[in-house]
């Protein structure tokens, strides 16, 4: 079966023009690509509102209104010269099998990642980090996890396949490792005895970005880094379009300077994702605009660690 194209041709994926109009490539794996950006339209493990399955598309459509800049403030390039990226679209599952989409996704992943490419994945809700660690994990062996949230994701009672379990079904699968891992804008209730470094909102709210950047990386150590950014770590104000809202969030400008701020660390970034956008509950484009922009930041993360 192929693993990429229309979704009519019983593939794995379909759709879309590109992010920020980069090229739209249904054969990623032999292309030149460095990083390849693949949507994710799920969001039958929701637990409050659904409707992240639209997230994908949200955040492309309102990328348009980044794609003129040449050099994005306060970058000194251009992202063009420095990483070749494309758009390779949606993953493709059978309607209302949640198991397809798991499949699919950790084959698409697997070949991705076989050939040498790195993932930018849009969610969909935030589920989909589970499968992608799996493949990831394949490739790069235990990883440590950057996790911009307001929940920990870490709760031992949801379901088989649920929005709120990934952080405490993946380390017991061996993929992250829970003390090597931070946990970044949580400001509902978790367990305190798995392992996670966890800063909670108001701390993060309170301290310097810098602080804490020197926090992640002493956490970290020199693992391989998955990058995982859940748009309701933003406050609702910032944020409304997602299925969980908290308030007492993280600022757009405070999230922007964390993750711009990565570029200090020397992280290996191996993989990233971007989830829980539910457009339906947006206004004026607001919250897909930040998702966008903040993948626009971490893909600018990766092309300044190439240098010129």
């Amino acid at each position: 079966m192929s693993t990429l194209g229309h979704k009519f041709d019983n593939s794995l994926v379909s759709n879309a023009f590109g992010f920020l109009r980069f090229p739209v490539n249904f054969e990623p794996y032999d292309s030149d690509a460095e990083w390849v950006i693949t949507g994710i339209p799920f969001d039958m493990a929701t637990s409050g509102r659904s409707g992240s399955r639209l997230g994908p598309a949200a955040i492309r459509q309102v990328s348009v209104n980044l794609a003129w800049e040449g050099k994005r403030w306060p970058w000194d390039f251009d992202l063009r010269d420095r990483l070749k990226v494309v758009d390779c679209g949606d993953v493709v599952y059978e309607f209302g099998d949640a198991q397809s989409l798991v499949n699919n996704l950790e084959e698409h992943a697997d070949k991705l990642l076989a050939s040498g490419k790195r993932m930018l994945s849009f969610g969909g809700d935030h589920f989909v980090t589970l499968p992608l660690l799996r493949s990831h994990f394949k490739k790069f062996g235990k990883m440590a996890l950057v996790h911009f949230d307001a929940h920990t994701d870490t709760y031992s009672n949801g379901s088989k396949f649920d929005h709120g379990t990934m952080f405490y079904h993946a380390p017991k699968e061996g993929l992250i490792s829970a003390e090597n891992s931070v946990q970044i804008g949580i400001r509902t209730e978790f367990d305190k005895d798995l392992g996670f470094t966890v800063l909670d909102a108001a701390q993060v709210n309170d301290r310097t970005v810098d602080d804490i950047l020197a926090q992640v990386k002493q956490i970290v150590g020199d693992l391989p880094v998955y990058l995982s950014f859940d748009i309701d770590c933003l406050d609702p104000a910032h944020a409304p379009g997602t299925g969980t809202p908290v308030i007492g969030g993280l600022t757009s400008d405070r999230a922007l300077k964390l993750v711009r701020g990565l570029k200090n660390l020397d992280l290996d970034i191996v993989g990233m994702d971007i989830v829980e956008v539910a457009p339906a509950y947006d206004q004026s484009e607001i919250t897909a605009l930040a998702a966008a922009t903040l993948a626009l930041e971490m893909l600018h993360v990766q092309a300044d660690k190439k240098g010129e």
